[in-house]
């Protein structure tokens, strides 16, 4: 790798054999084997000279190496004593640094020392003097100067605080502290003095030395300040307790606007007389309003415990609507900043609010509208209510809120009683195909009733009583789902099989049949809708009932049941729709499998019965159509259902027809092609608007379909020989059912000699089952391959052309 080379000698994989017969590949060659023979010498002496002069070469490399190797230590220690002086010198100068700024050192010091002194000296003989002149100020009342010198008095002692071991210094820090004492109770006195305690009338008032007191008392003890507030509130609320008591006919609910308006009053006052006696930053009017609250509150609860039946609904609602608008004009007058102050008791403030509705509590008709799905779907943005005072006040109406729940649960019990009159006296709703269908009005009102209970509700208490209201809200979304909803579904007769048409079906092609009209029909087509509209909306109520709740009681809204209520109405009437059309084409199928097929001599135009089913299905498809324009997926529901329905009921009147010639079964699968157009057509028959049907109502349909038209082409199919037959049917059919195989046989018209050697061929030639499948009696359907369906059009289309 390192000397590439092209010479054989130099591979690695040398081979002297086969060297020399490359270099004498015939015998001719070895006529020049002397001058090869000196060639290969030449090189051996070549490679000898340059192996000598290599190792000649090596002979000093030993002696120049420890030679460098000397010259590289001596190199080392000069290197280090160089260092080792570098590091000497650097010491003696860190000497004579330190030699030079030892003296200037001793000098800041003692410039330190001597600043220190002197400031002290300064603050000592500020402290002494403020001393003597806070004491004399303190005597003579000259609060305005003593507001000023107390702070600067206060600062200068803390410079002191290491030095209260000196005697002089700490009896200069008690003669501060005895004069703050001095100060607080003379203060105190001055205010019981100009606001005293017994009695109504005020004596006193402001004047300019209690305002300067009130400064003062910014730098006392604040429990100084705390008194001064509590004993003037209390001596302005004095009044109230006196006017208010509980004997008083004034302190009873209905008048409870004269208690607010009476703090309205005394705020104004307090404004004008106190409002510049008091610093601004004690919040003296709010302090004020606060503790009203907390009284009226305790007043309140004490009243109602002892007069609790003389509370009415009407009552109660008037009290808790003037409360809470107090509280919000509290709200928007005062900022809430005392709340968290230790002067005033903090009331018990409900938690954070997800009520989306809190800007539409103020208006009065905002609250009747439907709770429509475009405000139901909005994003849920939960926000602190902007009130601090929301439940100061009216917390004390929670306890009796039961009243309110069992007025509730009186007035829905009436509304759904005036429901079910209305609906007896008014009939079904009129068809209105243009709107699609219509939902009962009552459906609108009351989940409009429900919205104004909630948000109601939610105002007074978010706790037990919203879910005591959940409670009432699910016992008549049941009442109105069995009593509005499945009582007024047309009435059917019930067997063990479930609902059927109680009319008997005739057997003449064309008779008539009992079916709902057309009012009915559209009845239970608004039933349908009324349900999927309240399953909907009831789904919704629940997510708002746990907005607006407590987040410790959210798990105790459920609302399952109630929807899952809808869900069977929505079902059962679907079921209904359904069972009226397939009734509708029982007589004609009957009809089919009563004809003589075997003596059908010629191919014509559809059977008359499958112009009676087609003459049905147009009649009632369209109208249910209509009616559910508003709900596609539940008229899908239906098509899926009929579907299911009608094409097994088919294929088992198809095996009744027997026996069928070769023209019959000819006819017979001209009929049932017919038949699955129309129903690949169901969803948009009679429409001016055509729409694809869903890929699964049309899977349905041509699966099922097509196993009647299968069942016909092995019908048609000629019984001999038996093994072909046999080997046909498996493979048009794909079912291992014997009890198929045999209804078949009969359809054919065979004997029952023929019939049993075909079923033990039938036996044999089953393919095996494969491991965990199905047993041989199931049923499994095999859609068509593709030539087995184009073999199928040609054929009919020489059909058409046979009639034509």
């Amino acid at each position: 790798q390192v000397f590439p080379s092209q010479d054989p000698l130099d591979r690695a994989d040398f081979n002297a054999v086969e060297y020399i017969n490359a270099l004498f590949p015939t015998e001719q060659s070895l006529a020049n084997i002397d001058e090869v023979v000196n060639k290969i010498r030449l090189k051996i002496r070549r490679l000898d000279d340059n192996i000598r002069t290599v190792v000649r070469g090596q002979t000093n490399v030993g002696q120049d190496g420890r030679q460098a190797l000397e010259e590289a230590q001596k190199a080392i220690q000069q290197l280090f004593g160089k260092i080792k002086d570098i590091k000497d010198k650097a010491e003696k100068s860190e000497q004579m640094v330190k030699e030079i700024t030892r003296d200037i050192k001793q000098l800041d010091h003692a410039k330190r020392h001597l600043t220190t002194s002197i400031t002290t000296l300064n603050h000592l003989h500020m402290l002494a003097g403020g001393v003597d002149s806070l004491e004399a100020m303190t005597r003579r009342r000259q609060y305005g100067e003593v507001a000023n010198l107390l702070q600067g008095v206060v600062n200068v002692l803390e410079h002191f605080n290491k030095y209260m071991g000196i005697p002089q210094i700490r009896q200069l820090s008690e003669r501060v502290k005895a004069a703050q004492n001095e100060l607080g109770q003379q203060i105190l006195a001055d205010f019981e003095e100009a606001f005293p305690s017994q009695g109504t009338k005020r004596t006193g008032g402001p004047s300019n030395v209690l305002r300067d007191a009130c400064l003062v008392a910014n730098v006392l003890d604040p429990r100084i300040k705390q008194e001064i507030i509590k004993k003037f509130i209390k001596q302005h609320l004095s009044e109230y307790l006196v006017l208010f008591q509980e004997n008083q006919d004034v302190a009873w609910l209905d008048k409870i606007d004269r208690r607010y308006a009476w703090i309205k009053r005394q705020l104004v006052d307090y404004e004008e007389k106190y409002g510049r006696m008091f610093p601004t930053e004690w919040c003296m009017t709010e302090r004020i309003a606060v503790e009203f609250c907390h009284v009226t509150r305790a007043e309140l609860s004490k009243i109602m415990r002892t007069r609790a039946k003389e509370i009415e609904v009407k009552l109660l609602l008037f009290a808790i609507q003037r409360t809470t608008n107090f509280e919000g004009l509290l709200a928007k007058r005062f900022s809430g900043c005392t709340l968290a102050d230790g002067t005033v008791k903090k009331p018990e403030v409900p938690p954070p609010s997800t009520n989306p509705f809190l800007e539409d509590e103020t208006g009065a008709e905002a609250d009747e509208i439907v709770m429509e799905k475009s405000d139901m779907d909005k994003p849920k943005k939960p926000k602190v209510p902007d009130n601090p005072f929301h439940g100061i006040v009216s917390k004390c109406f929670e306890p009796h809120l039961y009243v309110y729940i069992e007025s509730q649960d009186k007035n829905l019990g009436e509304l759904i009683d005036r429901f079910v009159a209305d609906f007896k006296a008014q009939g079904p709703p009129k068809p209105n195909v243009d709107e699609g269908g219509a939902v009962l009005p009552s459906c609108a009102d009351l989940f409009v009733y429900y919205k104004k209970c909630m948000v109601q509700c939610s105002q007074l208490s978010t706790g037990e009583p919203m879910i005591a209201l959940t409670t009432i809200f699910q016992k008549y979304l049941r009442e109105y789902a069995w009593k509005i909803l499945s009582g007024n579904l047309p009435k059917t007769t019930s067997s063990s099989g479930g609902l059927t048409i109680t009319s008997l079906l005739k057997e003449k092609e064309g008779s008539e049949v009992a079916k709902f009209t057309l009012e009915e029909l559209c009845l239970i087509c608004s039933i349908l809708s009324t349900a999927e509209y309240c399953l909907a909306t009831t789904q919704q109520l629940e997510e708002k009932l746990k907005e607006k709740v407590d987040a410790s009681l959210m798990e105790r809204i459920n609302l399952t049941g109630e929807m899952d209520t809808f869900s069977v109405v929505i079902s059962n009437s679907i079921q209904l729709l359904v069972q009226d059309l397939d009734a509708a084409c029982d007589p004609a199928l009957t009809a089919m499998s009563k004809m003589q097929w075997q003596n059908v001599e010629h191919v014509g135009d559809q059977s008359p019965y499958v112009t009676s089913v087609i003459l049905h299905i147009k009649q009632n498809v369209p109208i249910i159509r209509d009616n559910l324009a508003s709900t596609r997926k539940y008229f899908t529901q239906f098509c899926i259902k009929f579907a299911n329905s009608f094409i097994p009921k088919f294929i088992n009147h198809l095996f009744k027809c027997k026996p069928i010639s070769m023209v019959g079964a000819e006819q017979l699968l001209l009929d049932t092609h017919s038949l699955k157009m129309v129903l690949l057509d169901l969803p948009s028959i009679g429409s001016q608007v055509v729409r694809k049907a869903p890929a699964s109502y049309t899977k349905i349909v041509v699966k099922g379909m097509t196993r009647a038209e299968m069942i016909l082409k092995v019908v048609m199919a000629p019984h001999e020989p038996p093994v072909v037959f046999v080997d046909n049917y498996i493979k048009l059919l794909a079912d291992c059912s014997t009890d198929t195989f045999q209804k078949i046989l009969d359809m054919k018209g065979l004997k029952r000699s023929e019939q049993s050697s075909m079923l033990d061929l039938f036996r044999l030639r089953l393919p095996a089952p494969p491991p965990g499948g199905d047993s041989a009696g199931s049923l499994s359907l095999g859609a068509p391959t593709p030539e087995q369906e184009s073999s199928r059009i040609r054929k009919l289309e020489k059909l058409i052309k046979k009639r034509l």
